[in-house]
């Protein structure tokens, strides 16, 4: 990654940071070592394709119909798209390599803390909400291998407690162990595979109807502007691949704007179809009786769905890796800053040295973990992470791209229309953050 940034760098000497080298060179020198552009489009894709699949059909069914939902998924796809590209932009302005650093440095101190904040606590969330999904996904795998035994004479290494325990220190803790994310590029597509056979499973299983699975008619609910503005926090939850942006994109052998765009706009189309498809048949089988989750709606016994539970506990194991990853480097930004202050010398002033690393992610996997095992159902705050999400989605990229091209050699015209932007897409972050917050405030009490 260094040299790749030593190569920029070298390009950019003598020219204003930023426009000149991403706009006119779009596809830069490429280096034999970094990330390649298959490699970014597997690990955007997967890095997207978390536990969000599980509840786009019960969002289906709380929009009012495929119709109004698939209108909402178009017009965000607009706004994640763009943050994308934006976050490239002011990542190649402001020479850093994580996305923390990047607001930083564009946006002031301040708004750099709070992002840090609202970092650690959402990608804590979601690694919580990954280690449940987990554990259910075991817990309903051993029912079944032990349906005909009494839950009371069950073997205590079926508890769900011992089961996720080992499962994280000697499956979870190895992935997440790497210094670079550019490792989970291999996990990432047996993850992206993973997700796409729940897909195909929910739409075989809606053409082959089993009787068991055909319910009786209920009445849906309307579409509204309150009901299809209830659907965004889903889609940010399901969509938010924003955080890993930046250190993917500092990863990649080929680093142009352009190239990066369409990199964004393939990884998140395909994304895209593989929601779609799952909550359109979700839905249209169970209709009104669809759950949460949507593997909870077909019944334990069924082996098309044994295996989509065991494949998707897969899928979200390969993804839990990368939200580490993106949680250790603000741990490992604040331990760097420590050590300056401190004028630590040796291993420990490295922050990505083996000492360093791995007691940070031993940190992250137990702290997760416990909170896992004994926390209640975190079903009910999914809304609170999605209206989290949207700083890192709409409003953070709109204040980078504000900030950004204040320092850039831009046409007025064209600054006029990029700041113009920049103001909607932190305000349509706000009004979800917002709305999403009250929402599951009034969910919990």
């Amino acid at each position: 990654m260094v040299s790749c940034l030593e190569v920029r760098f070298d390009a950019m000497e003598g020219q204003t940071p930023g426009s000149q080298y991403l706009l006119e060179k779009p596809f830069p020198v490429a280096t034999n070592s970094g990330l390649s552009s298959l490699g970014a489009i597997f690990i955007l894709l997967k890095s997207a394709l978390g536990a969000g699949l599980l509840n786009f059909p019960w969002a289906f069914h709380k929009a009012g119909g495929v119709a109004p939902t698939l209108l909402v998924e178009l017009v965000s796809l607009v706004f994640l798209i763009s943050g994308l590209v934006i976050l490239a932009y002011a990542t190649s302005v402001s020479g850093q390599t994580t996305y923390q650093g990047v607001v930083t440095g564009l946006c002031g101190p301040f708004m750099g803390k709070l992002c840090e904040v609202c970092f650690i606590v959402n990608l804590l969330m979601i690694s919580v909400a990954f280690l449940r999904v987990i554990g259910d996904q075991l817990e309903k795998l051993c029912d079944f291998l032990l349906s005909s035994t009494p839950a009371a004479l069950q073997p205590w290494y079926t508890d769900q407690r011992f089961t996720l325990t080992l499962l994280s220190v000697l499956v979870i803790l190895p992935l997440s162990s790497p210094r670079e994310i550019g490792f989970q590029k291999h996990t990432s597509l047996l993850g992206t595979l993973a997700a796409c056979y729940l897909t195909l499973a929910v739409v075989v299983q809606y053409y082959l109807r089993p009787q068991h699975l055909i319910q009786e008619p209920r009445p849906e609910l309307s579409p509204s502007w309150t009901s299809l503005f209830s659907v965004f926090p889903t889609i940010c939850f399901g969509f938010q691949c924003h955080e890993a942006a930046v250190s993917i994109y500092s990863s990649m052998r080929h680093q142009g704007l352009w190239h990066w765009a369409l990199v964004s706009v393939l990884s998140l189309l395909a994304c895209c179809l593989i929601y779609s498809l799952t909550g359109v048949y979700g839905f249209l089988t169970f209709r009104a009786e669809v759950s949460t989750d949507i593997l909870m709606s077909y019944p334990g016994d069924d082996v098309v769905i044994i295996v989509a539970r065991v494949l998707f506990a897969v899928s979200i194991v390969t993804v839990y890796p990368i939200v580490l990853f993106l949680g250790r480097s603000v741990m490992q930004d604040f331990w760097r800053r420590c050590c300056h202050w401190v004028c630590t010398c040796g291993a420990l002033a490295d922050p990505m040295g083996l000492w360093v690393r791995i007691p940070l992610t031993i940190l992250w996997v137990t702290v997760t973990l416990t909170m896992a095992l004994f926390l209640p159902d975190l079903g009910k705050i999914i809304s609170l992470i999605g209206g989290i999400s949207s700083f890192f989605i709409f409003i953070f990229p709109g204040l980078c791209l504000i900030c950004a091209i204040g320092i850039e050699p831009i046409r007025p015209r064209v600054k006029c229309g990029l700041e113009a932007w920049g103001v909607v897409s932190v305000l349509v972050g706000t009004f979800i953050f917002g709305q999403s917050t009250v929402e599951a405030v009034l969910e919990l009490f």
